[in-house]
């Protein structure tokens, strides 16, 4: 459209005038290489966020499961105590717990810099903040999971002191052993190569192994057991108030591992559909098991199956096979059914939601699973790793969260009075009835039964 000629002569005249301008308008190499690392960090930036919001939204799947599978008398108590535990957790994660599981260490065991953020952010780097983010969506989840454990019975003041301590003190000591030196420590288990891509363990059974603890301290609710021991069956008010939240879990959840890469790459894609596989295949298992047990396809059970192959799947996202990813979830899928069972019928700890088995037991499984379909081979050493893990998480978890619940039950009372849980926590702790328009009468159980 232009002659040669005539360009060539403006550009002479725009060096001669803004000869950075000139220089700017050639690319080179080095200029080049700049500009792609740029849209790489911006996308990189993101994904990482994009996939902590999703993992917030986890929050709500969480409170609609809880709700659902318990009774409707205690439903507002159930969504406040999910509100504040993320709300508690993140200041106490921002304060203290992104310090000890993140900050410099002194021996692989837990961070002493970055309290408040001081060290970190200081220092005019957004990435932290951006990681910040992805990583207090995380210590909410592991809080979470107590709460249905220990739902129907529990003061919210008690529910308040020890979730802060668990987004503090507790998931993040053991997640500086396993994630230390992703940002700027060094972990002692991670050194060893204990493979956790996203959490089986250290999100999910630090969760479930807390809950366990939780719901032994506070005993089972009124009218659960019979006085000849055995199990009553104390149904959820709204499954399908539950299974909605079951399908907002697994949306979030491919934030939860896919995220985990915290980078725009294309091994997302992998991570996505091992993801997506597993929790497919935990369902069909949960389902196909509880439908030989029970005779019936029963809905509880696959939706517990759906969210136990991602639970199973989350450590080794990032280093199995699709075919690997099924057999996972699948088994995990079983193994929540028995698991539900056995700790409910025979070590008679009552969990309304099926929170130890979900996430502690398959949470186990999955870091177990990593090392025994890891693409890398089969290696004895690996086992020996993954095994150590998965115990080192039980030793520092179970007895630190049994003392804690001890500690809160002799001074500021961990449970509600019998009358209280009979009429439903909702207007005794929070003046407020979920239902005001449906008549619901005080639950009256045989203290005796």
């Amino acid at each position: 459209m232009y002659p040669r000629a005539l360009i060539s002569a403006a550009a002479i005249v725009l060096a001669g005038v803004y000869p950075a301008l000139a220089e700017e308008a050639v690319p080179t190499v080095a200029s080049n290489a700049e500009a792609i690392a740029a849209v790489q960090s911006h996308a990189d930036y993101m994904w990482t966020l994009i996939a902590a919001f999703l993992v917030f939204l986890m929050q709500a799947g969480f409170a609609m499961v809880e709700a659902g599978f318990t009774r409707a008398r205690s439903a507002v108590n159930i969504m406040m105590k999910n509100l504040m535990d993320f709300s508690m957790g993140t200041l106490g994660y921002w304060a203290i717990g992104f310090g000890l599981m993140f900050g410099v260490s002194k021996f692989g065991l837990f961070g002493t810099s970055g309290f408040f953020l001081s060290d970190f952010a200081g220092e005019g780097d957004p990435w932290t903040l951006a990681f910040w983010m992805f990583q207090v969506v995380f210590a909410a989840t592991a809080a979470t999971i107590v709460s249905g454990a220990m739902a129907e019975r529990t003061r919210f003041v008690a529910y308040l002191a020890y979730s802060v301590m668990i987004s503090a003190v507790i998931y993040p000591i053991f997640g500086s052993w396993a994630w230390g030196s992703l940002y700027k420590g060094s972990g002692w288990l991670e050194g060893l190569g204990f493979i956790d891509f996203a959490g089986s363990t250290v999100v999910h059974s630090v969760g479930g192994w807390a809950a366990l603890a939780g719901a032994m301290v506070l005993g089972p609710r009124i009218g659960k057991y019979s006085k000849e021991g055995k199990a009553l069956a104390m149904p959820g008010h709204n499954i399908p108030f539950a299974a909605i939240g079951v399908f907002l879990l697994w949306f979030g959840w491919f934030g939860f591992n896919a995220g985990s890469t915290t980078a725009a790459g294309t091994d997302i894609a992998g991570i996505a559909v091992n993801t997506n596989l597993a929790a497919a295949a935990g369902a069909v298992g949960a389902m196909i098991c509880a439908w030989a047990l029970f005779g019936k396809p029963e809905a509880s059970m696959s939706l517990n199956g759906a969210l136990a192959g991602l639970v199973g799947i989350t450590a080794g996202c990032a280093n199995v096979s699709t075919t690997s990813s099924v057999i996972i979830g699948f088994i995990a899928g079983i193994l929540v059914v028995f698991s539900v069972l056995f700790i409910d019928k025979v070590l008679k700890v009552d969990d309304p939601v099926g929170a130890v088995s979900v996430h502690g037991v398959c949470g186990a499984w999955g870091t177990l699973a990593a090392g025994l379909f890891d693409t890398a081979g089969l290696s004895g050493k690996v086992i020996g790793v993954q095994l150590l893990g998965i115990g080192a998480a039980f030793l520092w978890v179970f007895p630190t969260a049994y003392l804690l619940f001890k500690v809160i039950h002799a001074t500021i009372g961990l449970r509600v009075s019998a009358e209280e849980e009979q009429d439903g926590l909702d207007v005794g702790e929070h003046g407020l009835e979920a239902y005001p328009n449906f008549s619901l009468p005080p639950l009256r159980v045989n203290m005796d039964a």
